[in-house]
């Protein structure tokens, strides 16, 4: 298989108006679409996919210009200037999803989100949470889906949901209703024609053995999927990664993965193991989102946890999802790009 397979299946989501989207490719040629993007137009950092200029980092920027505080400014635009992913919020979605959707058409790009609202939601931990129930979960993953339309966009689908199941942390009462409604939400972003979904599917520390996570990636629909996701909001490095995904998905007959580095570049913190995942000091910015990985079978690098929002209150952290601009910084500072 040609390296390049992975480059355009998602750059793909891109292509102009004048050439035109296919809501997908002959199987056989494992969804290999040539690029078409205007020969005009300059690729902004982490093309295909679009930066929204009104971050929490791109306001930061500007405030700390305001205060004078222009270095940190400068090297926060490392944050800002790249595209990191939309975790829309509340009982309804569809305002933060439509910003993302219409910014990315300006510019035609691919707008990246996370589906992240499964009832019963990270086990009540610092991101408790989701939906109220089975129907309320359908609601809120077809507003989701409405809002998405036929634009062209990436989602991940469900941080933790199959990891914890498979670590017990999710009690088996819960697991029926959890697998009917992560395949029910795969074929309702699928049906769209241009949005490519990839199931989240833990870390190489959270679940070591990769075969604990097949049996359970396919009760929840990875077969209809693009594929999985790894690394989210974690810090594994991408050597790390790569190899575990690649078990993962020998197991599953050859399919992609998408790897979150978004904060990766030190790997990750070594003591303190309890609570290594949480806020760890002294981390750095993997590399930057982009679709040249380099790697047949991953798809794309992807920020899918924002740089600078807390993973919760430790470490003298914000809640969970709150925007932290020191640690922001001091992840952007380390960066060695």
């Amino acid at each position: 298989m040609s390296r390049y397979r992975s480059l355009a299946l998602l750059a793909a989501l891109v292509c102009t108006a004048v050439v035109g989207c296919s809501s997908g490719a002959d199987p056989g040629e494992g969804s290999a679409v040539r690029v078409a993007t205007s020969a005009a137009a300059a690729p902004a950092p982490g093309a295909p996919f679009w930066v929204d200029p009104e971050s929490d980092a791109a306001r930061q920027v500007e405030l700390w210009r305001g205060q004078g505080r222009t270095a940190d400014a400068q090297v926060l635009r490392r944050i800002a200037e790249r595209p990191v992913a939309t975790w829309p919020s509340g009982d309804d979605p569809r305002p933060g999803i439509r910003k993302a959707v219409e910014g990315a058409a300006k510019e035609k790009r691919t707008a990246l989100f996370v589906a992240y609202d499964i009832p019963h939601r990270d086990c009540g931990k610092y991101s408790a949470g989701g939906a109220d129930g089975v129907e309320g979960y359908r609601a809120w993953l077809g507003m989701f889906a409405e809002a998405i339309g036929d634009a062209p966009a990436l989602v991940v689908l469900e941080p933790d949901a199959v990891a914890h199941m498979v670590d017990g942390c999710t009690t088996p009462d819960h697991h029926a209703e959890r697998y009917q409604l992560l395949g029910e939400a795969i074929e309702r972003l699928k049906g769209l024609p241009r949005t490519k979904v990839y199931l989240d599917a833990g870390n190489p520390s959270w679940i070591p053995d990769p075969q604990s996570l097949v049996e359970p990636l396919r009760r929840a629909g990875i077969d209809r999927a693009d594929g999985f996701a790894l690394n989210v909001s974690n810090f594994h490095t991408d050597a790390t990664v790569r190899a575990y995904g690649a078990k993962v998905s020998q197991a599953l007959d050859g399919k992609h993965f998408v790897m979150d580095t978004s904060r990766n570049g030190e790997g990750p913190l070594l003591d303190g193991r309890d609570q290594a995942w949480c806020n760890p000091p002294g981390r750095s910015l993997g590399a930057p989102p982009s679709v040249r990985t380099g790697d047949p079978l991953v798809d794309a690098y992807l920020w899918i946890k924002r740089p600078g929002d807390s993973d919760g209150p430790c470490r003298g952290g914000p809640s969970a999802g709150t925007w932290w601009p020191e640690y922001a910084l001091g992840l952007a500072r380390r960066a060695r790009f």
